[in-house]
């Protein structure tokens, strides 16, 4: 298990000093990305031989988000390899032991060059199969996520958004939370998440526009974010509560 700690900024909080749901996303993706640069596997070594590691989907619990000040740990560790997949686990506790989130994830492992997945390269399994941990338990969703059936939830379009240069990683595309921090803005006031999935179909470059489809549930608000033929960068699944109001 690959671990580090911090403490939550005042620059990664919402208006009520809680941790917000993207910078929570980032924590996950630093994490990772620590492991592979620690392990020499990293940024300059995957452009190097031409490889990378794509999230396909992510599925997060959240139980509580920690407070502006508090101290974390963010740990990860892989649990399988199958084929072209790798398959992730997370989570972030506080300093007693308070379990904040747990997240799954899947990823791919590319040929870049190529531009398709390539089978688990023999310098990866060397390096992380001995970091391989029990997958955490309970029921974890499909990677695959349904769109809602329209002709029993309506759907709204919103205005597109333009990819910008601020959301754009060293992939050279959109990167993963960044699709969360736009769909986020559909959501409304007074809600807490206590849980993401998010399915990740095609990159979106620099320069694209996205055309968002919002479609509301009682209990879950899909967001997706597509071209404008239709086709899906990211579907999006906020599990929503009512957030209760303190006195």
């Amino acid at each position: 298990m690959y671990s580090f700690s911090n403490r939550v900024r005042y620059s990664e909080v919402n208006s009520e000093k809680e941790l917000t749901l993207p910078s929570l996303l980032d924590y996950l993706q630093d994490c990772c990305t620590f492991e592979s640069e620690d392990f020499g596997v990293g940024v300059d070594y995957l452009a190097k031989e031409q490889v990378a590691w794509i999230l396909s989907s992510w599925e997060i619990k959240v139980y509580r988000y920690p407070q502006m000040g508090q101290h974390i740990k963010v740990s990860t560790w892989p649990y399988a390899f199958r084929g072209f997949y790798g398959y992730r686990n997370f989570c972030i506790e506080g300093e007693d032991g308070e379990i904040f989130a747990e997240a799954n994830s899947v990823w791919v492992f590319m040929d870049t060059e190529k531009i398709r997945p390539a089978r688990v390269s023999e310098r990866m399994q060397e390096v992380y199969i001995p970091e391989i941990r029990d997958e955490i338990p309970g029921e974890w969703a499909d990677r695959k996520i349904s769109l809602p059936d329209e002709a029993v939830q309506k759907s709204v379009e919103k205005e597109p958004v333009r990819v910008s240069r601020f959301y754009i990683d060293t992939n050279h595309h959109m990167n993963n939370g960044k699709y969360i921090l736009v769909a986020e803005e559909y959501l409304p006031e007074q809600v807490f998440v206590c849980g993401l999935r998010a399915e990740y179909r095609k990159a979106a470059m620099l320069g694209d526009m996205l055309y968002p489809v919002v479609t509301m549930e009682e209990k879950q608000i899909t967001v997706t974010l597509a071209d404008e033929k239709g086709a899906s960068y990211a579907i999006i699944c906020f599990q929503i509560q009512k957030k209760e109001r303190q006195s």
